[in-house]
């Protein structure tokens, strides 16, 4: 025990709440810890404006350094919400039924659609009186200091346990109480299913199993409940209770959390190290204001490079699911020291393609969890953007207009199945588009992205396109014309992603991915319209798998090392698929100019892609003899015969293409003929001027709307 050590500021008992005046009555025996506030929640420090200046922004980690210096808990999650903490280190007194067992008392486990299966959204006891527990054996002596409580994920009971008390032992027969002083704590819960409430304890205790033991729980309810654990393993010099040892990075990366302003100093800290391969560039601003960074890294930053293929990674769509974030900044600072060591692998990348790092799309969402802290902030907390909207089905959802095209042709093969436009209800300024959607969009347009993949959190999986399916049917395997090789791209990512590889790993909530090797149809998981990687497949060149990258949305700063270490080698593995199928440059027979727009047909793939403003192109492929046929505006087609080997290099296959002669235009023109025109294109070309246009007009709003505000303060 610590508590002769501890000043009267620790031996305070802190409890993190949703409401402002929670209290609960007091009997002669115990001490109710009721309405605290912790710098979890402390509503001056977490209040944040539109109009704060980046000076103003730059001044918060230092209100939260002050802030935790008065109180907190140094000791970290033990591992509940993580899956450190085995299923059968987990016991209780009694359960409702198997699938509200011990087991599912992790914080932030979500439950199925329906009630009643293996994998409910708690643990319930079966029985409802004081003596019912939930227990944790940490298998070796831990310094506890607090407990996350959380109510019953399900969409059919309201379920949480509203008070509560702690015990401790060594050997399971003998418990001690958490106490303050002489009597015995009561912690405040729950006051409703989803939000995390933190309890620091009085003193900190050092025991092996700790206990939680339900006091009330919500009326209409029952003993239901979410949990996560803080405590410090003690030292172990004698090494008698043997653990798993934990993969130890050697790379010397910053891991941590970091804000909006932390972040933009961790980029510039890399760019500056690296000038020769970096440039940090913005593509747009969330509604709030923050700029969305990109981290270009290239042998020549800034510059497109005829027959070099561009590469993207983005993370934080949805701002609560922050470990994406942290490994673009860390892949960032990785590759720039390898880069500078000589390391060869890395030296090749950086020269053979140009690589562009967005790590948070969404930081109005991420600035609103990262107040929280990584526990606290809950499953939905920052998800969305500052409007509310959820950017993964804010992107047109072309997937319907290319099918329902299809379905009224006569000729299907008349219909575009690739560079579909954005329709024109989208380009208007009263569309629900994010402002930070419209950037994405606008960025896409402006590079000529190959490959891409986009980071989440909340499962372990990689899903490929489609994501939408036909016919609004909940979940259905709906490939696209590239589904071979989208499954190749999904593997390489999650075959050497250490976490998703591991055959012993637990499930996250209730879906078993490992049956499918951890890839999934997107569409075959659940329909998501509008999404990201559907649109870049359809409107662009470019492939773009999800990797949802951790059962945790947002780990906690001790596991990012582990992480990365987990992930690294799916990242260079992945971006060096780029490299894969065919590459060239079509050009003018005569002038030898490059030909932009051409369409680059692929023989038995009903998806072609265009040639980009040099007359470059880039078509994914897996190993194989393919048929190629390639046609642009005023030229005859051009068909060759092109081999894609197994090698990590793309097969060279130009094209040289002939002008359509006057004469031959003029005999077609007297026939009554027509000259083969690229409407789509113009199409594309015209409702993305208008989205540009309506963009511009609402940025000018917002920045008005705000600096009238900003005024008003004043």
């Amino acid at each position: 025990m610590l508590g002769q050590s501890i000043s009267l500021a620790i031996l305070l008992c802190f409890v993190s709440t949703s409401f402002e005046n929670g209290t609960v009555e007091r009997n002669s025996t115990d001490t109710v810890l009721s309405d605290g506030k912790s710098f979890f929640n402390d509503s001056k420090l977490n209040e944040t404006k539109v109009e704060d200046t980046a000076e103003e922004q730059l001044r918060v980690p230092e209100l939260h350094e002050k802030k935790e210096e008065t109180r907190k808990s140094d000791c970290p999650p033990v591992g509940l919400e993580s899956l450190r903490v085995s299923d059968y280190q987990l016991q209780a007194s009694s359960s409702l039924r198997s699938g509200l067992g011990p087991h599912r008392a992790r914080l932030n486990v979500q439950s199925g659609i329906e009630d009643g299966d293996d994998y409910d959204g708690a643990w319930c006891a079966g029985l409802e009186d004081h003596e019912q527990w939930l227990q944790l054996d940490a298998l070796r002596p831990t310094l506890f200091t607090g407990v996350i409580l959380q109510g019953r994920n399900s969409i059919w009971s309201l379920d949480w346990v509203s008070t509560y008390k702690v015990q401790f032992s060594n050997d399971t027969e003998t418990w001690s109480p958490c106490m303050n002083g002489s009597e015995e704590v009561v912690f405040v819960g729950s006051q409703d299913q989803e939000t995390p409430v933190l309890a620091l304890f009085p003193e900190p205790s050092v025991a092996q199993f700790i206990r939680i033991n339900p006091q009330s729980w919500f009326n209409n309810g029952t003993i239901c409940l979410r949990a996560e654990i803080l405590g410090c393993p003690m030292p172990d010099p004698d090494h008698q209770y043997p653990v798993e040892p934990e993969r130890v990075t050697t790379d010397k990366l910053d891991f941590r959390h970091h804000n909006y302003n932390e972040m933009r100093k961790l980029m510039k800290a890399v760019s500056d190290e690296c000038p020769d391969i970096t440039r940090i560039y913005t593509i747009g601003k969330s509604y709030t204001g923050l700029k969305l960074y990109v981290m270009e890294i290239s042998d020549n930053p800034g510059k497109h490079e005829l027959g070099e293929p561009e590469f993207r990674y983005v993370a934080g769509m949805h701002g609560n699911e922050a470990l994406g974030r942290e490994l673009l900044l860390n892949l960032m600072q990785y590759i720039c020291h390898e880069y500078k060591r000589g390391n060869q692998r890395i030296v090749q990348l950086v020269k053979d393609t140009r690589i562009h790092l967005l790590p948070s799309m969404n930081p109005d969402g991420y600035e609103a969890a990262y107040e929280k802290g990584s526990e606290l902030s809950g499953w939905a907390l920052g998800r969305y953007s500052f409007e509310g909207i959820d950017l993964n089905h804010n992107f047109p959802d072309l997937n319907n207009i290319m099918w329902d095209a299809q379905d009224l042709a006569t000729d299907k093969k008349k219909v575009s199945n690739h560079y579909v436009p954005i329709p024109e209800y989208y380009t208007t300024t009263e569309a629900t588009v994010a402002p930070e959607t419209r950037a994405v969009i606008n960025w896409m347009q402006d590079i000529p992205f190959v490959l891409s993949a986009n980071f989440h959190g909340g499962e372990l999986v990689v899903t490929y396109p489609f994501d939408c399916t036909r016919d609004w049917i909940p979940r259905q395997d709906t490939p696209t014309a590239d589904n071979d090789f989208f499954r190749w791209l999904a593997a390489v990512y999650a075959t050497t992603n250490l976490a998703m590889a591991n055959p012993d790993r637990r499930i996250c909530h209730y879906e078993d991915f490992q049956q499918h090797n951890n890839i999934i149809n997107g569409a075959d998981w659940h329909t998501v319209p509008g999404s990201m990687n559907d649109f870049s497949y359809l409107h662009t060149n470019c492939f773009e798998v999800t990797v949802e990258l951790s059962c945790d949305k947002f780990p906690h700063a001790s596991e990012l090392s582990v992480e990365w270490e987990n992930n690294k080698e799916s990242l260079l593995l992945y971006m060096e698929q780029v490299h894969r199928g065919l590459k060239g440059v079509i050009r003018d027979k005569d002038t030898k100019e490059g030909i932009a727009n051409a369409i680059i047909k692929v023989a038995g793939l009903d998806h072609d892609i265009r040639s980009a403003a040099d007359g470059d192109y880039w078509r994914l492929l897996n190993p194989g003899e393919y048929r190629v046929i390639v046609w642009a505006e005023g030229y005859f087609p051009l068909v060759r015969q092109c081999s894609v080997g197994s090698d990590l290099r793309p097969t060279i296959c130009d094209f040289s293409l002939t002008k359509t002669p006057r004469e031959r235009i003029k005999q077609i023109l007297a026939k009554g003929g027509k000259l083969p025109r690229d409407e789509q294109l113009r199409l594309r070309a015209l409702r993305m001027r208008k989205l540009r246009v309506s963009t511009k007009i609402l940025n000018r709003r917002r920045e008005q709307q705000q600096r009238h505000a900003k005024a008003k303060r004043k």
